[in-house]
């Protein structure tokens, strides 16, 4: 059976929600459609389940230069709605935030179903309907307006916003393939990177608070905290790292050489000079007993074992050759990557509609009047810190408000 509907928001998650929120402020019939028994699943369980809901506000210059992919395309996308605005928003709906010390924002109650209720109560107060269990499986424009089919039937609406997230494989993007859109490959951005070769595994658990890591042969770098797993090497420095180097691991099947400096603030003279001074200082301690340059002990003892320093040596027996093997495991740590892992509740893909196909000033279809996208079924993403789902956020509102502001 057809039934007449104003809008339909394909995706209920962050972006569907939020544009079908802004859509439904002008007009009252808006239905969400989603595949899956669950709403917004990935807010569920974004930041460790507290949900980082955005980034501190920035000038937009700053703000977009955190999109691996989307940086010119967000930058008019921003001026609509920007981290200023997320926050009002949430914050007007009784949802106090907090900024913390890295940037990232937070619900006051670190607890993700703040920001779930606030974006639930607002769709039943406007009246928005939700389809759970509902996918659709094509998208046919036919004069003014567009046949939508799912298991469930056919819907017969005005307008069109896509916000269905993204895929990790281009069939994911099938129910599309009617709309003529140009998919871009999608690939997996924000990954671990895996050394199963390597020994330092066996200190899974151990973190650095600011390292500074790049990829061989290449210009790609980045600095930040830095995890051990049992698999490889994680944290936002690795994960960041992975959102620029996106592409260029594609290609290179996962595959690198992964240079580590374990502390930012000193460079190879730097250690040298620190580690000498130190020896001169205290020459009678054990070099395994002190760790230096915010070092955890046991990552420390593995430098020394690298360095072939023994269990027993003290600071003033240190030759010239164990000074300038410890410093080059400090500064110039080589990790030979082999595979990759990504977070299954929390993916982002780089890849899905391109940018060039889409009004950023509208989120609307350069194809078809009146078919909106939103969220990350586009090719945008950005890096970890709140700012993947800004981009959700600022897409969802723009795309909800033009679609009732550009009446057919």
């Amino acid at each position: 059976m057809n039934k007449s509907l104003e809008i339909a928001v394909i995706g209920g998650g962050a972006a569907g929600y939020f544009a079908a929120i802004h859509a439904s402020s002008k007009a009252h019939s808006v239905t969400i459609f989603e595949k899956s028994p669950k709403l917004l699943s990935k807010v569920k369980v974004s930041g460790g389940g507290r949900c980082n809901v955005t980034h501190q506000p920035l000038e937009i210059s700053k703000l977009v230069k955190n999109y691996p992919r989307g940086e010119k395309f967000l930058k008019r996308v921003f001026r609509h709605f920007k981290s200023e605005d997320t926050m009002q928003w949430f914050e007007s709906r009784s949802v106090p935030l907090k900024i913390e010390s890295d940037g990232r924002v937070f619900p006051v109650s670190d607890d993700s179903q703040s920001i779930i209720d606030a974006l639930q109560i607002e769709a039943r107060k406007l009246g928005i309907k939700v389809l759970t269990s509902t996918g659709i499986k094509s998208i046919q424009p036919k004069e003014n307006a567009f046949v939508l089919k799912s298991e469930k039937g056919e819907f017969i609406v005005d307008k069109v916003i896509v916000a269905g997230g993204g895929h990790p494989k281009l069939d994911g993007y099938a129910f599309l393939s009617q709309l003529k859109h140009q998919i871009d490959q999608p690939i997996p951005s924000l990954f671990t990177f895996n050394t199963p070769q390597e020994p330092i595994r066996k200190l899974m658990g151990l973190a650095v608070p600011d390292a500074h890591v790049k990829i061989e042969g290449t210009k790609l770098n980045y600095q930040g905290s830095l995890l051990i797993t049992h698999w490889g090497i994680s944290g936002p420095a690795v994960l960041k790292l992975s959102a620029f180097g996106a592409e260029w691991m594609h290609e290179h099947a996962y595959e690198a050489r992964a240079i580590i400096n374990w502390n930012s603030d000193f460079n190879e003279p730097k250690y040298l000079e620190h580690l000498q001074t130190y020896a001169k200082s205290h020459p009678h301690r054990k070099v395994v007993n002190y760790p230096l340059f915010d070092i955890p002990s046991r990552l420390w003892e593995h430098f020394c074992e690298k360095s072939e320093i023994d269990s027993t040596q003290i600071f003033n027996t240190l030759s010239k050759k164990q000074f300038n093997k410890m410093v080059q495991n400090l500064f110039c740590y080589i990790l030979t990557v082999k595979g990759k892992t990504t977070f299954k509740e929390e993916f982002v893909t780089a890849g899905g509609i391109s940018l060039k196909e889409v009004n950023p000033e509208t989120m609307e279809s350069i194809y078809h009047p009146n078919l909106y996208f939103a969220g990350e079924v586009l090719n945008l993403d950005g890096i970890t810190g709140g700012f993947n789902f800004q981009a959700a956020w600022s897409t969802g509102y723009l795309a909800g408000i033009s679609s009732v502001n550009n009446s057919i």
